[in-house]
């Protein structure tokens, strides 16, 4: 992570530090005075926001670091993140008071106050070893280191520097005049930098990546001893002697080498040959440099996977353009052995699988592709790899199928153990012409053998099914011959007498079916007979009796507290058993208990719910719409039995303490809708369970003769609603009464 990003996500977790729970007081404590009581501190303590005010020399603060800054005093050097707001200057003493945070990598202040005290010149840097320093533990203090300078380029306003130290590469960050006006004048050459060490690190999981150091001013910038001759004027090395001892080399210094191009991958390395060997050359130039080219190089040497190649080099074109280098066919066991790395060879293996990928890479011109083939060669597996820009050969590749055996010219990248064996090898594919088909597979191939043994075993288990079903459909049907056979016989042998048997049958059948159809109609009429009592019996006298036990039950708890009162439910509990009487009566003997020409379907059903009610506590709310006059007899009827019925169930059941009815005449259809707000019923559930009350089973049954319906709704702890429909063959007219709607509370 860049410092800029250390910056932002420092920046990120003070804010989320901030917006948290809000902690309980705590007593108030002495602040923290020095750098090194903050970097004391683990991240849980620096996270509990302790107070911080300490006094130091501000010793390093980037104009783009939106105004933080590094700060020293005797004891160490501590990052204050003073996100924007003013920013002090290099060399000024300032004091600081704000709180402890505990950072993406060390323990900083944050939210601070700053204030200007004075002037002094910067800290004495410190010399430490390399070491130390990349591993953090000089983060935020001034530290003097020396190396040779890698790459040097202007950047931001700034010199940046890569800096070669014992084995390490250190970012330096110093003014634009520091080292002179060039910036790759300084390449090779070597100097001593004073500055502010800083550290950069993946925030996340707070691990140091790399660290930095910051150089405030020019004359903190030394050149030692710059580069001393060019090195492009010096013989060059041939490419298989790099990595051999030469007596007058030097260790840190640039080398030069010349050879032909046989690849390039833009912004990353160029492949170079000649007539020892070849090299890889890894640079930052994106410059096309096409294959036989002829280019002089200088830069450092390195060793990747235990093989040399030049480091942060620099490219030179000869102007001479050569024929390309030709691959040759060389043995395996020299490859085995680490021989022509870097070289253009060429190698025969068999493709065992294709894959292509997208590629982005560092200083590209264009976004590329990456085509790999995974092969088997003689002795051992190896890939084939080629990078384009467009789709244009994927057409060449897609020519070549798997399973072909091709001659593959690449560049070869070997990778070997610290005894020079082969560990894994790649061929880097110039052009698609590179790979050339000497065998194509066989048209057997293992995909097209197990296609074919598939189908083929799809075929065999069609003519198994197919033949298992003939047979047994031809042995079912001798199981048919055979009975037809017996049964043909058996008719030839009953053919004789069978007309007689038939007449004598005929005729008691005759006999049966007469007194069967006596008997059922007999059996109907007790049915209807017996149905039409009990219902009659259900919906009169039983609606009564739970009448009258409700009332002698209100009465028998009001006798104990006020007799006067149980009097009044004593004499209800009478006149409904003399209604019952009446009722009982009319029933057997098969009467009305009103006569059409004054019976009023409404006041009566109003009635019986008043009477219901009285004195139990529950409120009634009753609503009319339409003209009730003029309808059929058997209608009135059984509407009013079926509200009666409703009704008893709410004052038997429901434990309810408001019922409304609704009794609706539309021109085609009665409407009768009871609801209460009581325990509810689970009618469904009911009904599925066994547990429907002959009520209910009487209700429905009045209903449907009418050629109506009945509905039951209703959930536990949310009352029941009742509704019945019954359609009407004449019109009923508006009454005058029509959306009138009262209430009745006992």
């Amino acid at each position: 992570m860049t410092l800029a990003g250390r910056f932002l996500c420092i920046a990120a977790i003070s804010l989320a530090a901030s917006l948290g729970p809000a902690r309980a007081e705590e007593p108030a404590r002495a602040p923290l005075d020095s750098a090194a009581a903050v970097l004391s501190l683990t991240a849980e303590q620096a996270g509990l926001r302790l107070p911080v005010r300490l006094s130091g020399v501000v010793t390093a603060a980037e104009p783009d670091w939106t105004g933080q800054f590094f700060l020293q005093d005797e004891t160490g050097g501590v990052f204050v993140e003073n996100l924007g707001r003013p920013q002090p200057r290099p060399g000024e003493v300032v004091t600081v008071e704000g709180v402890s945070h505990p950072g993406a990598f060390a323990p900083i202040i944050s939210a601070p106050r700053w204030t200007k005290t004075g002037e002094s010149p910067l800290p004495e840097a410190r010399v430490v070893s390399i070491e130390n320093l990349m591993a953090g533990i000089e983060d935020g203090v001034r530290v003097e280191t020396s190396g040779v300078v890698r790459t040097a380029r202007i950047e931001d306003g700034r010199l940046r520097l890569d800096l070669a130290v014992g084995g390490y590469r250190l970012e330096v960050f110093a003014p634009s005049g520091a080292g002179g006006d060039l910036p790759a004048g300084l390449v090779a050459a070597r100097v001593r930098v004073r500055g502010t060490a800083a550290t950069h690190y993946n925030a996340a999981l707070r691990h140091l990546t790399s660290v930095a150091v910051y150089v405030p001013r020019t004359e903190d910038f030394l050149v030692i001893a710059p580069e001393q001759e060019d090195p492009f004027a010096q013989p060059a090395i041939a490419l298989n002697r790099v990595a051999q001892y030469r007596r007058a080399g030097e260790a840190m210094g640039r080398m030069h080498v010349r050879g032909v191009v046989t690849l390039q991958r833009a912004g990353e390395s160029v492949f170079v040959q000649d007539a020892t060997g070849g090299l890889r050359v890894h640079t930052a130039s994106a410059e096309p440099v096409p294959p036989g080219s002829e280019v002089e190089a200088v830069g450092f040497l390195e060793f990747e996977n235990h093989l040399p190649l030049l480091r942060d080099a620099t490219l030179r074109l000869t102007g001479v353009t050569m024929t390309p280098a030709a691959a040759r066919a060389v043995p395996f066991a020299e490859v085995r052995v680490g021989w022509h790395h870097a070289e253009l060879i060429t190698v025969r293996g068999r493709i065992l699988d294709r894959t292509t990928r997208p590629l982005a890479r560092v200083g590209a011109t264009a976004a590329t592709r990456a085509t790999t083939w995974f092969m088997q060669g003689e002795e051992m597996a190896f890939t084939v790899e080629y990078e384009h820009v467009t789709d244009a050969d994927d057409a060449a590749f897609d020519a070549v199928p798997l399973g072909s055996v091709v001659d593959v010219d690449g560049v070869c990248v070997s990778k070997v153990d610290t005894m020079g064996r082969l560990q894994a090898l790649t061929l880097l594919l110039p052009s698609p012409g590179g790979m050339r088909v000497h065998e194509r597979p066989s048209w057997w191939t293992p995909q097209r053998l197990l296609a074919g043994v598939g189908l083929l075993s799809a075929v065999l288990v069609l003519v198994a099914s197919w033949s298992l079903t003939v047979s047994r459909k031809n042995a079912a049907l001798r199981v048919v011959v055979r009975e037809r056979e017996q049964a043909q016989r058996e008719l030839q042998e009953a053919h004789d007498t069978l007309e007689q048997k038939v007449i004598e049958r005929s005729a008691q059948l005759q006999v049966e079916m007469t007194a069967r159809r006596t008997a059922e109609v007999q059996f109907k009429a007790v049915l209807a007979e017996r149905t039409r009592l009990a219902r009659d019996l259900h919906d009169t006298l039983e609606q009564t009796l739970a009448g009258i036990a409700l009332h002698l039950d209100t009465a028998a708890k009001l006798f104990e507290r006020t007799p006067e009162k149980s009097s009044y439910h004593l004499q209800l509990a009478r006149s409904w058993l003399q209604q019952s009487q009446i009722e009982l009566r009319h029933s057997i003997w098969d009467l009305r208990s009103r006569e059409l020409e004054q019976f009023d379907l409404a006041r009566a059903l109003r009635r019986s719910a008043e009477q219901l009610v009285d004195g139990t506590g529950i409120t009634l709310e009753f609503r009319v719409d339409g003209d009730m006059r003029g309808l059929p007899e058997v209608v009135e009827e059984n509407v009013l039995r079926i509200g009666q019925e409703a009704l008893t169930n709410v004052a038997k059941h429901a434990r309810a303490t408001h019922i409304a009815i609704e009794l609706t005449c539309e021109p085609h259809r009665l409407v009768l809708r009871i609801e209460d707000n009581g325990v509810g019923i689970d009618h469904a559930r009911a009904v599925e369970h066994g547990e429907s009350h002959f009520g209910l089973v009487g209700m429905t049954e009045r209903a449907r003769r009418m050629g109506g319906v009945v509905r039951v709704e209703g959930s536990p702890s949310r009352g029941t609603r009742v509704a019945l429909e019954i359609p009407l063959e004449a019109a009923c007219g508006p009454a005058p009464q029509a959306g009138q709607a009262d209430t009745v509370n006992p």
